[in-house]
């Protein structure tokens, strides 16, 4: 049994952001196309932003709101993950939009099971708020890299 407050919780997701960045990294290396390459860059540079905004989340946060307790939650090696996913040289945008969209959906449902779990409404909210953030970016990034095929 392990216990951990919000506040790990939430610098894990930072430290998966950035994983997600060095990930991004290593494939735009390995990419032949140049799309894919530009497709990867934006995406390195986005876990950047959002690991950077993340960061400041937590340090703005309200003194204690970050202390909640968790009791027996569970989340995968989200860095052996990153570290062992590969994909061939002749990937394409949807190869890479897939895995982005599975690695995010991953770090998602960790914030919904934070959220479910919470004992205090307004964590919960908390919470819910940035899962509401997280899938509105999302989409967004959905419809921009599908214009970005229709050019």
């Amino acid at each position: 049994m392990r216990m951990q407050q919000l506040k790990e919780w939430l610098d894990y997701l930072v430290h998966c952001r950035q994983d997600m960045a060095l990930l991004y990294g290593r494939l735009q290396q390995q990419a032949d196309a140049s799309r894919v390459k530009l497709l990867l860059g934006y995406l390195q540079k986005q876990q950047v932003h959002i690991a950077q905004a993340m960061e400041d989340y937590i340090d703005q946060a309200q003194p204690g709101s970050l202390d909640v307790w968790y009791k027996d939650v569970e989340f995968e090696d989200f860095l052996h993950r990153c570290q062992a996913l590969m994909l061939p040289a002749n990937m394409n945008s949807e190869d890479v939009l897939a895995l982005h969209l599975d690695l995010e959906n991953r770090l998602i449902a960790l914030l919904e099971m934070l959220a479910q779990k919470s004992a205090h409404s307004d964590t919960c909210s908390m919470l819910e708020d940035l899962v509401r953030v997280e899938r509105v970016q999302q989409q967004r990034l959905v419809h921009s890299a599908q214009r970005m095929e229709d050019i």
